[in-house]
């Protein structure tokens, strides 16, 4: 079971249901209490209650590189 703790910005997150172009990839750019998210495919970009976000989640893959400091 998917846990709000487990998001973080730019993991990678396959939803349930795809999207109108095809992709179920996701790519998490703000958390909240709504999760903004980047389709991986056309790049649209959506926002969604967390609480509904979390349970359209089937897997997730983290982010392979840490974000880069600001200064």
């Amino acid at each position: 079971m998917q846990t709000d703790d487990d998001l973080r910005m730019g993991d990678i997150v396959r939803l349930k249901k795809p999207h109108a172009c095809g992709s179920n990839q996701w790519e998490v750019i703000r958390l909240g209490a709504d999760i903004r998210a980047r389709c991986c495919q056309c790049g649209r970009v959506v926002m969604i209650p967390r609480r509904r976000f979390v349970r359209l989640i089937r897997a997730r893959q983290p982010r392979s590189q840490p974000p880069e400091e600001k200064q």
